[in-house]
């Protein structure tokens, strides 16, 4: 049979206090006449040394019965049959434990054991525990992290149960939140040097802020030590319950600031008053309270001392001294070990117990199997010294935590300041709140900063880097035509038709819509040349009319050239219905306007050249040719040529006309607002008509160019017919390679310049003669007889 194993190191007095809590617990109740009344709990209390095997070895003891006693609570009726455990403080001997101790249905209440594996009911069915999983403080430790906007951290775990199974569990909630993690270490206690030594290398050099540890204390400290022989970068440490909440390890300046999650602190009355109650005749009895007496004062009790070391004289006073299991100024794990005790109470209690008529009365001689404790376990559900104990289908508590930070008090020494809660029973975005300011790594009042990439602000989208994680991203200003209005949006969207992005792309902003309108310069310059025409023509017509007896005025059909000049007046005006918005009126007028007048107006200079190629024609003897084309006939051509445009602009009113519409498509960044042309084989029919016409004139007035006269009105006429069809000619491709609103200027400017065109050619050499050169507006001058 092999030796039992020994324990090795020195005696954790954390854990101590412990124990000794579960002992005051347990002789509470025993003095309770409420629970468990005239029933007397008995305790053994073994010590795994932090060892699986020993702990495995324990294990077996209290299921068979073998009872080597640490603590004796009294005569038992049912001695050496154990009813309940409590504990283990770690996970992997928990699991190892509770793999044993389930065949045997003997409840296992935990008060330190958070791997989320023994939640599994298949494997651990008689496991509980008073600590909450690390699945809550996963959950909590992820919605932390993603609070304050830190998508970019390091992790750390102890490489046990403990901490693979708690990072596993924060590495499936961070990833939901959109955290990524640069790096994800694990060593233990046992590893090398070397493997402590290659994890605090990858966290001096890591650009990642933050760094999660989910360490057992033992191993943080192994890490701090580390970190504190070579100077790292300010790091904020954000800690799991085991080591945030550890006293011990605030001695290490460098993690000011850490934060984490904790069990709520907690007030056990009486707790110190029973700890410190340590008799030189307790300690003297107790192999483990003597270890720790003479850890504490350096001493050796009893005369076996060796010749370098103090003997223990009596005049140590545990009221002075400064350990974890005097410190009761911050009970957390303490009073996880005080619910475990009271569950099992409250459990056997349930059992054997009955309350009747205000008063409680137990079987104390009922022989009761730990099965039945492990069913009325399940059951419990009361509230001890203010706080509620139950269990769910899993054997788990409410989950309830403190968030806890790392601040330097005005001493500078750091202690652990409570700075929110965190409640996994309230509803969703209720769980999780702060209550107070925290300071962060390096005494930074601000939240650091720990991203890979930084937001992508609107405008832009994210676009992920290849090979590295979703976090790690370049932002790319949105394409055109297309904003984002959020940040780190994964996508751009176009804007509406009618609407377009400003410079920064975040925003839809409407399309300016553009016209020529009368407040602009080119509206402005246009319509001043349209009534300048205008005006010119009625000057001109005002000039004929007060000389409308002279030869000049009467030489070519004066009632011709009044109607000319009518008729221009009316092209220099129809190019204001081209200027402003436009409207359905405004569209119908312009063109049909424009195509009628023009039409009128070459009919005119068309029976002008007629008149001048007749009335040479009526010189030669025996001709009578005038009194085929005489006034009448003049006015009845002007009348038909103008009348067939008049049907042809009817017609295509009637069919297709012209109406308002918003051009979407020549410029993507604004609206041209535009008269669509309705029918353009209308149009284009109406601009022949017009081209017809005067090519028809053009070439009449080039056959009578060289009649004899003194003033040959056919060659001013071939003038202005040679610049009317030159500007028409060119306004073909201008109109048709023109954008937005300077396809309608180019066509106001063949207006006005084919207008210019033909009362300068036509008119201009006859006023001049009528106002500067009176010797030549004579007949005889006209008819060429005074020269020889």
């Amino acid at each position: 049979m092999p030796e039992p194993q020994k324990c090795t190191g020195s005696i954790d007095s954390r854990e101590l206090r412990f124990s000794h809590a579960m002992v005051f617990a347990i002789e509470e109740i025993n003095n309770s006449t409420e629970l468990l009344p005239g029933i007397t709990l008995g305790y053994d209390i073994q010590d795994s040394c932090t060892s699986v095997p020993l702990a495995m070895q324990v294990t077996f003891q209290l299921s068979n019965g073998i009872d080597p006693m640490f603590y004796s609570g009294g005569n038992c009726s049912q001695s050496g049959m154990v009813m309940a455990i409590v504990g283990e403080s770690s996970s992997t001997r928990s699991i190892s434990m509770s793999r044993v101790i389930g065949s045997f249905d003997i409840p296992q209440v935990s008060y330190f054991a958070t791997c989320a594996c023994l939640s599994d009911k298949q494997q651990y069915p008689s496991f509980f525990r008073t600590i909450p999983s690390d699945q809550f403080q996963s959950d909590a430790l992820a919605k932390l992290v993603k609070h304050f906007g830190w998508t970019w951290i390091g992790a750390v775990r102890s490489d046990s149960d403990y901490g693979n199974n708690g990072m596993a569990s924060f590495l499936d909630a961070a990833q939901k939140e959109g955290i990524c993690v640069e790096y994800s270490e694990s060593f233990y206690r046992t590893h090398p040097r070397s493997r402590i030594q290659r994890v605090a290398d990858v966290i001096r050099r890591s650009t990642a802020m933050v760094v999660l540890a989910f360490l057992a204390s033992t191993e943080m400290r192994l890490l701090l030590d580390e970190l504190s022989r070579e100077p790292s970068p300010p790091r904020q440490w954000i800690g799991s319950e085991s080591w945030v909440t550890n006293p011990d390890l605030l001695k290490f300046s460098f993690c000011a600031g850490a934060i984490g999650f904790g069990i709520q602190q907690s007030v056990i009355p009486g707790l110190r008053e029973f700890l410190l109650d340590l008799s030189p005749s307790k300690v003297a009895a107790s192999p483990v309270l003597t270890e720790f007496w003479e850890d504490a004062f350096n001493c050796r009790l009893g005369k076996s001392a060796a010749i370098d070391e103090r003997v223990c004289d009596g005049t140590e006073d545990i009221q002075t001294l400064t350990s974890q299991y005097t410190d009761t100024s911050q009970l957390r794990i303490t009073n996880m070990v005080y619910k475990a005790v009271y569950a099992i109470a409250h459990a056997i209690h349930n059992e054997v117990c009955q309350d009747t008529n205000s008063k409680t009365q137990c079987d104390k001689f009922t022989r009761i199997e730990s099965k039945q404790v492990l069913t009325q376990l399940k059951k419990v559900n009361f509230s001890q010294n203010g706080y509620d104990v139950s269990f769910d289908a899993n054997g788990e508590p409410v989950a309830r935590y403190e968030l806890v930070n790392w601040q330097k008090s005005e001493s500078g020494s750091i202690e652990m300041v409570t700075v929110g809660l965190y409640d996994a029973s309230l509803p969703e975005g209720q769980k999780f709140r702060i209550n107070r300011n925290l300071t962060w790594a390096d005494g930074n009042k601000h939240v650091p900063v720990s991203v890979c990439s930084d937001s992508c602000p609107p405008g832009t989208r994210k676009v992920l880097q290849k090979g590295k994680p979703i976090c790690c991203y370049d932002c790319i200003p949105c394409p055109e035509g297309e904003i984002s209005n959020a940040t780190d949006s994964l996508n751009c969207f176009p804007c509406p038709k009618e609407f377009w992005p400003n410079t920064e792309r975040d925003t839809c902003l409407p399309k300016p819509v553009e016209f020529i309108s009368f407040d602009e310069v080119l509206g402005i310059i246009l319509a001043a040349f349209s009534v300048g025409g205008a005006c010119l023509a009625i000057i001109t017509a005002a000039v004929f009319f007060h000389h409308r007896t002279s030869p000049i005025v009467r030489a070519n059909n004066s009632e011709l050239s009044f109607l000319l000049l009518f008729s221009l007046t009316l092209c220099f005006l129809c190019s204001l219905t081209f200027i402003g918005a436009p409207s359905d009126w405004s569209c119908m007028l312009r063109h049909t306007a424009f195509g009628i007048t023009f039409v009128l107006c070459i009919s005119c200079v068309l029976g002008k050249t007629i008149v001048v190629l007749m009335a040479f024609k009526a010189t030669l003897p025996g001709s009578n040719v005038m009194k085929w084309f005489g006034p009448t006939q003049q006015r009845m051509t002007v009348v038909t040529f103008t009348f067939i445009q008049v049907l042809i602009c009817t017609i295509w009113l009637l069919s297709r006309p012209p109406f308002p519409m918003e051009n979407l498509t020549t410029f993507k960044e604004r609206i041209i607002l535009e008269c669509a042309l309705g029918s353009a084989i209308g149009f284009w029919i109406v601009l022949g008509y017009i081209g017809l016409l005067a090519l028809f004139c053009f070439v009449l007035a080039v056959l009578a160019r060289k009649l004899p006269n003194n003033f040959n009105e056919a060659k001013l006429i071939t003038f202005s017919m040679l610049i009317f069809c030159a500007v028409w000619i060119t306004f073909i491709p201008a109109y048709v390679s023109s954008p937005g609103k300077f396809t309608v200027a180019v066509e106001i400017f063949a207006i006005l310049a084919s207008s210019f065109g033909l009362i300068l050619c036509i008119f201009a050499p006859k006023c001049y003669i009528i106002l500067f050169k009176p010797e030549k507006n004579t007949k005889k001058y006209l008819m060429n007889k005074n020269q020889s």
